[in-house]
């Protein structure tokens, strides 16, 4: 029972920094930055915006955007102490390893691997909307069967439909090749996605720029036709309309879905062992990127919602085709190849985040380290958990749906974002004397308003959502006490690790 709870002492994190297995630090500030942007800018903006404001929110998505962003820069804050304070792979897991004990990390590290990898998914799935929108412009089109996954969900009805296809092949295709530059190495990596990442920018401005003269203020009217609220608890709407499927309706059940979008920022914590100067970069990449997404959002969900009436949003495509529905298609072709481009940015740094939480937990040998912790000798990457989370990624995003995909992310990333709040609440107390280059400010105001913020998003998920992420815990539970548990370098006998195994 006490190794559940045993801890990892910061000066054990310290000393594996030295070590020789550990990743290049060759990444400053405007590169993490980037790489922030890149993952935040993409299927979020390009198309879950169209599901929430037709699904849930209406025009209030634009207020959607904005609790959502509130509740992750209180997140981020937190993220940000943590980060430079303990600059090693793995975010939120090594974060609560260090303070919440061995269990609570497994938890966390589980969790943000079923984030990363299903996000990576959801951004194929756009990716294949935006590809095949795309190549439809020139009369090109790919054999039907294999153009989308095989069944859909109907969150009106509850309802799960087929769609008469096989699976969805781009979805797979761009997986695959993602996976091949990530393998390759981090520079190469981040310079591919420092392009990808100005290209989308000079897109979603000319967005907002050129749709704000297509905006017609009537769309606006009802501004939220849905109404404010959205909260449900475990299936039981408490707070404002419900679907005839159950699911709650409303600007903070827009708010919970569209939370995907964001969730980009907290992958830059993941590489702050490859950073520069972590103690000051990582910070800085974490607020920049999210503080410049959040303003360009709330400008793109305005101008999107005034462009078209909600309820006539592409669910597919919403923001090119919202360019084609008020007779600008040079417009569509245009963000449709931005889109491609920007979408391929995000699916590049979710994949590059996930085998770096495998890493992390390879090396405390909760995952068995002779592949999850085995690092290319000579482009030095995880690159057998890169292979395999590349044809995980390819699998999910070939045969799920995107409404599935992209929820069970959300309340994934929101369970990590308390747990993280949290753990430095407690980190205050338990280390009073540690060195924090970046402190929260307003503590312990903003970790309680984050762990709030987060579970009231949480809540306003259907309840679906809570039971997926049950069965992917209970699986997280199997794995840990039939190999984790007894092969941890905390676990009694193997102290030869290393490791420090006071409470």
């Amino acid at each position: 029972m006490s190794q559940l709870f045993a801890r990892k002492s910061l000066q054990v994190l310290y000393e594996e920094m030295a070590g020789e297995n550990r990743l290049r630090r060759i990444l400053g500030p405007v590169q993490l930055t980037s790489l922030g942007v890149g993952c935040i800018i993409g299927t979020g903006i390009f198309v879950l915006t169209g599901i929430a404001a037709h699904d849930k929110a209406g025009p209030a998505l634009t207020l959607s955007f904005a609790v959502s962003g509130l509740a992750c820069i209180f997140a981020a804050l937190c993220y940000a102490e943590f980060a430079s304070m303990i600059p090693v792979a793995g975010s939120a897991y090594t974060y609560a390893y260090a303070t919440l004990g061995e269990l609570l990390a497994w938890i966390i590290g589980w969790d943000l691997i079923l984030e990363y990898g299903v996000a990576s998914a959801t951004v194929a799935h756009g990716w294949s909307h935006y590809f095949q929108d795309f190549i439809g412009m020139f009369g090109v089109a790919l054999p039907k069967g294999l153009t989308l996954a095989p069944f859909d969900f109907d969150p009106l009805t509850g309802d799960f439909i087929s769609t008469g296809r096989i699976f969805d092949l781009p979805a797979i295709v761009i997986a695959l090749l993602v996976t091949a530059i990530l393998v390759k190495g981090i520079r190469e990596s981040a310079s591919f996605n420092a392009a990808m990442v100005m290209i989308k920018v000079v897109i979603v401005l000319f967005v907002i720029v050129l749709g704000a003269f297509y905006v017609d203020p009537a769309n606006w009217k009802p501004f939220a036709p849905f109404g404010y609220t959205g909260v449900s608890f475990f299936g039981k709407t408490l707070i404002g309309q419900e679907s005839a499927g159950g699911a709650p309706l409303g600007m903070l059940a827009g708010a919970a879905v569209i939370f995907f979008a964001y969730i980009g920022f907290d992958s830059v914590s993941t590489h702050a062992e490859e950073a520069r100067r972590p103690q000051r970069d990582v910070p800085i990449g974490i607020i920049a990127s999210l503080v410049i997404c959040t303003v360009l959002y709330i400008a793109v969900a305005a101008v999107l919602t005034g462009m078209v009436p909600y309820n006539e949003i592409d669910l597919d495509a919403p923001v090119s085709a919202a360019f084609a529905q008020v007779g600008l298609p040079w417009a569509q072709f245009i963000i449709s190849l931005g889109a491609l481009a920007g979408i391929t940015s995000v699916l590049l740094v979710l994949m590059l985040s996930q085998p770096r939480v495998m890493l992390a937990m390879a090396r405390d040998r909760l995952l068995p380290p002779s592949y999850f912790g085995a690092v290319h000798p000579r482009f030095r990457t995880p690159w057998k958990s890169t292979m395999l989370t590349g044809a995980f990624v390819a699998l999910m995003a070939a045969l799920l749906p995107l409404r599935i995909l992209a929820e069970l992310v959300n309340i994934g990333t929101l369970l990590a974002f308390v747990i993280v709040c949290a753990a430095v609440l407690i980190m205050r107390v338990t280390h009073p004397e540690a060195e924090r280059p970046f402190r929260v400010p307003g503590s312990p105001f903003v970790p309680v308003a984050g762990i709030a913020l987060c579970l009231l998003l949480m809540f306003s998920l259907p309840w679906e959502n809570w039971l997926r992420l049950g069965v992917w815990l209970a699986i997280g539970f199997a794995i840990y006490f039939g190999y984790g548990h007894r092969h941890s370098a905390l676990h009694p006998g193997n102290e030869s690790s290393g490791r420090d195994t006071s409470e």
